[in-house]
Parts: C-alpha cells; structure tokens; sequence
C-alpha cells in the first residue's frame, strides 16, 4: 500500500495506525472526536499530520500532549514510539468522554501511555521534554501552557493553521522563544512550530 511506503513504518505500526482510524471512525458519531467533514480524509488530515510531529521530536524523555482530544497527535505519537521506545506518553484531556475513548485506544491497540483527566491550567508540572498540542489554543495562550509544563530545555511542538504567523506576532507581545517553522507536509498554507527557550516578556 502505498501509504506504508511513504510512512517508513513497520507493517505492524501501520496496521496500528489503520486500527486508531478505524476506532474513530466508529465512536466519532457519539463523542465527535473530529470534525464530521475530515472524516473522510482522516489519514491525511489526522493522522498523517500528527505523524509528522513525532517525527520533529528529538531525544528522548517525557512526552505530553496537551488536549488530546481524539488522540492527534498523542495516539499517534504512542503507536509510533513504540517501535523504538524513546518517550513516556502522557495524553492530558479534560473532557471525559474523550478520556474514555483514548484510555479504550491505549487498550485495544495495546500501547504504552497515561491519561491525565484533568484541565490543563490546574494540574501540577509534568516537565515535559517535549510538549505538543494541536488545534487547542492560540499561540499566546499554548506558551503559557508550556511555561507550566515544559521543562526549561524542553520542545514544544504546535502544528499550526494557515494563521500561525499573525499568531505568533501577537505572542511575541508576551512571549520570548526560539523559533523553527517547519512547512506542513499536509497542507501548504500550514506549519508545525518547534519552539524553544520560552520565556515572558
């Protein structure tokens, strides 16, 4: 299949990452893990965009994701860790029905990660060596998470829409960090933001 070719997986990992699909597809009508009108794009839309944040992370460590949601890119992440176990996965949900159906895909497929049902603002540090979250907040608001829950040499890893650089001149108003955009594989207008040495204003 030509998706297993372009993903540099093994078959086992890419039948993981075809099972995730499946298992939102079918709890999506009663929760709405993503939007009705990607489903039907959902390889490309969903998963193949988170595959390329785990694939930005480097070292090793602690790995939380922020609003997990409906396991982009967390799931994700867990499946492809595990081939070559670099991370402890935690995904952080605040909703939790959504937490049901993330601690049902770490069942089901078998995977190695933690779920953290609480609000991301209350909980304590969890000094993450690399933090992501996807399609959850503005950039201003997603680096004061980080100032919680990144560690101070930490990653974060925040796929971005077709707005992130009006985004990121709002938060630069109360945020200092270092900055790699990387082009979105998945969508030219769009850009995943490796950031770094955060720190206010």
């Amino acid at each position: 299949m030509s998706e297993l070719r372009k993903l540099d997986v093994s078959r086992e990992t890419f039948e993981k990452l075809e099972a995730f699909g499946e298992l939102v597809r079918k709890w999506n009508p009663r929760i709405n893990l993503v939007s009705k009108s990607s489903l039907d794009d959902l390889w490309t839309r969903h998963i193949l965009d988170s595959v390329q944040v785990f694939n930005l992370a480097e070292g090793s460590g602690v790995w939380v994701d922020l609003g997990s949601g409906g396991g982009f890119p967390g799931i994700v992440v867990s499946i492809l860790n595990q081939e070559e176990r670099h991370f402890d996965v935690t995904l952080v949900e605040s909703d939790q029905r959504k937490c049901a159906f993330l601690r049902t895909a770490i069942r089901e497929l078998a995977l190695e990660a933690s779920v953290k049902n609480e609000r991301i603002e209350e909980g304590k540090s969890l000094n993450a060596d690399v933090l992501s979250a996807r399609a959850l907040a503005d950039l201003t608001k997603l680096l004061g998470f980080a100032e919680l829950h990144l560690k101070p040499e930490g990653t974060a890893l925040f796929p971005k829409g077709q707005s992130w650089q009006r985004e990121g001149e709002e938060a630069r108003l109360s945020w200092m960090y270092g900055l790699e955009s990387v082009p979105s594989q998945t969508n030219p207008e769009a850009a995943i933001l490796k950031i770094k040495d955060i720190a206010r204003v």
